[in-house]
């Protein structure tokens, strides 16, 4: 995916405090020191190496500025979150006002299970950016935008673990949203199979850990983008849960890219961005 280069829309404002007395003229302090773009890696928020996150502080942030949390694919087991980095300068080209916070999580291997660890990651990162708020000068209330394995975390995270409910909005591209889907169960691709294998063979647990049976009507508002073409993420994961969304009354749209995959470039793209930035400007 090619990089742009933005740039940051600045609206400048200033508050002035005014003081006075019987016997002195009105007094006129100076303007208030207002916050710079502020760019901070690598912040630690556990043990693990992988533990980490960058964080990109708007302008003039105050403590009413909203926060997106990006969450990185790679089926659970690889990637990192440079491999956001394209969404983290649409965000701060075109809704420059909002803070973005890049995570990487705990992969998953032999010896580290994919469940509860990553989602207890996420829950991590939510916590060390309240605990940092004053700091930062950022609002508690967030989105998430999640792509592949991280369009999964950011969905369970959102319906099943924001126990104070500060997820605004939700985005998943291409995440899997159930993994008791029998295009999975039945499915002969060898890439599918290793990456099922991860959560062992109890059909129960698959449910606890799949959005579309964890989602309730108070789930926040979701922005679902599907490639019909996708070999690892059927068109049933992501209409199943378009329509349980519809019956339960939640906020959310659902855009089906007939002829893409996983992923995808060009108008399909360009078409994703204008619809992820209408979204987040609404809801968030």
């Amino acid at each position: 995916m090619k990089k742009l280069v933005y740039t940051i829309l600045i609206t400048i404002s200033f508050v002035c405090l005014y003081s006075c007395s019987k016997n002195e003229e009105p007094k006129i302090e100076k303007p208030a020191l207002l916050l710079e773009f502020k760019t901070i890696t690598d912040i630690s928020y556990g043990s693990d190496s992988k533990q980490t996150y960058d964080i990109y502080l708007p302008k003039e942030r105050t403590l009413a500025t909203k926060v997106i949390v990006l969450v990185h694919g790679g089926g659970w087991t690889s990637g990192d979150k440079n491999d956001m980095n394209a969404f983290k300068d649409f965000i701060l080209r075109d809704l420059p006002n909002i803070a973005v916070v890049n995570m990487n999580y705990t992969l998953a291997n032999d010896n580290v299970p994919v469940h509860p660890t990553q989602v207890n990651d996420i829950t991590s990162v939510i916590d060390h950016l309240k605990d940092n708020r004053n700091e930062y000068q950022i609002s508690d209330d967030i989105g998430f935008i999640g792509v592949s394995a991280g369009g999964h975390l950011a969905l369970l995270w959102s319906y099943a673990f924001d126990l104070d409910n500060k997820v605004k909005m939700v985005c998943s591209i291409v995440g899997p949203t159930n993994l008791r889907d029998e295009a999975y169960l039945n499915s002969t691709n060898p890439e599918i199979q290793d990456l099922l294998s991860l959560y062992g063979e109890d059909l129960s647990f698959l449910k606890e850990i799949s959005p579309l049976f964890q989602v309730t009507a108070t789930a926040p508002p979701t922005i679902l983008f599907y490639g019909g073409q996708d070999p690892l993420v059927s068109i049933s994961q992501s209409s199943d849960l378009s329509d349980k969304l519809e019956v339960l009354g939640v906020i959310h749209e659902f855009t089906l890219y007939e002829n893409e995959g996983h992923g995808w470039v060009g108008v399909s793209l360009f078409d994703t961005s204008v619809k992820l930035k209408a979204f987040i400007e609404v809801h968030l």
